[in-house]
């Protein structure tokens, strides 16, 4: 297992080692110990598991009460996963990162507390699983309009399926000046 570092501080592209053969192959998706080594110190208590179809786009979602990280995956098919520093006090605030990863290539994303986070489906069907800092509340949780021009993401699609919620989520300028951002 190596983990990579991005140009956002506590953002990390994990790759796991797989060992394959003509029976199939096998993979450490987590391993606290490996995980500590590399500065992740995280507590996961709650697994997600999601399936969308081609040009959905999921995001930018985010929790602060409790705080919750993530460690995204994709399981089956492909996806150009994403997360963006929304941390106040962070040199790299509003910064983004993206990575296109998918069941071939097995790439992760960690991204601790602090980071809205989204994706969008390149494949036919694509199946994403989270890991979680945080157990899920509902009465805390919020979003970052997907194409925030501040942001600037640069996302592989103009116009993608969205939710409702996805559609209607306020700015990142809005975000900053909520007295939950203050949460991170």
């Amino acid at each position: 297992m190596k983990v990579e570092k991005t140009p956002i501080e506590d953002l990390y592209v994990v790759v796991p080692s797989v060992f394959e053969d003509e029976r199939g192959f096998f993979m450490e998706v987590y391993r606290k110990d490996k995980f500590k080594e590399f500065g992740i110190d995280s507590e996961f208590v709650q697994d997600n598991h999601s399936r969308s179809v081609k040009n959905v786009l999921r995001g930018l979602h985010f929790q602060w009460s409790p705080p919750m990280g993530k460690l995204m995956r994709v399981t089956q098919g492909k996806a150009f996963l994403v997360a963006v520093d929304i941390r106040k006090k962070s040199k790299t605030l509003g910064r983004w990162f993206g990575v296109e990863a998918s069941a071939e290539n097995r790439k992760q994303v960690y991204a601790p507390a602090g980071f809205a986070r989204g994706f969008f489906v390149l494949s036919d069907t694509a199946e994403i699983q989270y890991r979680c800092t945080g157990l899920y509340n509902s009465q805390a949780e919020s979003g970052i309009l997907w194409n925030d021009p501040d942001i600037g993401i640069e996302w592989p699609v103009k116009n993608p399926i969205l939710s409702e919620k996805d559609k209607t989520a306020g700015t990142f300028g809005e975000w900053l000046k909520r007295p939950e951002s203050d949460y991170f």
